[in-house]
């Protein structure tokens, strides 16, 4: 595997699951495959649990860790070609990536939309300048449209605390202060139409359609209480405004409706549900303080399955260097 961006990238999700499992039961075993091998992972984002679990899988696994901040601890870069630069970023992108490639053997990327131009966030642009000019694997640790390694912990997640073969899952909208990307909830729905065993429903008021190379083939409900009737997972996030209808609304706040947080009368409708979230979460916003705290909750297991998730990408990239 020499890029992890989309669920495809990883093949049989059965497979993977059980490759998942064995390696939480011995996360070590594989440390014989980054022994002498670097990752550089680089940061245009703010991270805790993407930054700590990358961190941590790949020493498990035996490697050499470089963190950039780019923000913090470099030129400021210009991303774009055909500029002029003759304003603050002092390094292009197209110079400073195959410099950073000379030093390791596999990069990870974070890079969120600026949520200002679709098509320039929708291309991935910076990631794709990593894929095409570094010479190194490259996998994805949240981007401008996705966050597989989210996606795929969640899947390992639901695969542990499913209490019947095929789980409904619900990934609903909440609302938020700010505009937020969507490449949590694209990930999250394109990971779970691919599962064997998910029955999945998304929720969200009108407006906040993700685009359809994510979504096809989901049920869209826009009434939230009845998507969430029988539910066994609570999958709750924020979105800005995909622009997939209207793309002058792009990255927009279309609603600050307080009654789709998540609280206990929402929870009372599911099948006793699990809480679910990505996190950082914004308590009050997303969800109330007592379904978060509920023994429902599983957004700790879940952000500590991030480790296995990556883990999992990282063991795979290192067999075929």
């Amino acid at each position: 595997m020499r890029t992890f961006i989309n669920v495809e990238d990883l093949g049989d999700l059965r497979q993977a699951l059980a490759e998942a499992q064995e390696i939480k039961q011995d996360r070590y075993r594989y440390q014989h495959l980054g022994r002498n091998k670097t990752l550089l992972m680089i940061f245009f984002n703010n991270s805790l649990r993407t930054r700590l679990s990358t961190q941590k899988a790949a020493q498990n696994l035996g490697m050499n860790v470089i963190v950039l901040d780019v923000n913090a601890g470099a030129w400021k870069l210009e991303t774009e070609r055909g500029v002029i630069m003759d304003g603050d970023k002092s390094e292009h992108l197209l110079e400073a990536i195959p410099v950073m490639g000379s030093y390791c053997d596999i990069i990870g990327v974070r890079s969120f939309a600026g949520l200002k131009d679709r098509d320039y966030d929708y291309a991935e642009t910076v990631l794709q300048q990593f894929i095409r000019y570094s010479g190194r694997p490259v996998f994805a640790m949240e981007t401008a449209t996705v966050h597989p390694l989210q996606a795929f912990a969640d899947l390992i997640t639901i695969e542990e605390y499913k209490q019947r073969e095929r789980p409904k899952v619900v990934l609903t909208w909440a609302p938020h202060c700010r505009a937020l990307p969507q490449a949590v909830p694209n990930s999250f729905a394109q990971w779970m139409l691919a599962a064997p065993d998910v029955d999945l429903v998304i929720t969200h008021p009108r407006g906040y359609e993700l685009d359809p190379q994510f979504t096809q083939g989901a049920r869209i409900e826009y009434d939230q209480m009845r998507a969430l009737e029988d539910a066994d997972f609570v999958y709750a996030k924020n979105w800005s405004c995909p622009g997939v209808t209207c793309p002058e609304d792009y990255g927009k706040i279309l609603s600050d409706d307080r009654s789709w947080t998540i609280d206990q009368a929402h929870m009372a409708v599911t099948r006793d549900a699990c809480f679910m979230h990505c996190l950082p979460v914004r308590r009050g916003l997303i969800v109330t303080d007592d379904v978060i705290e509920s023994p429902r909750s599983i957004v700790i297991p879940e952000a500590a399955n991030r480790e296995i998730s990556c883990s999992v990408v990282l063991k795979r990239m290192l067999e075929v260097l």
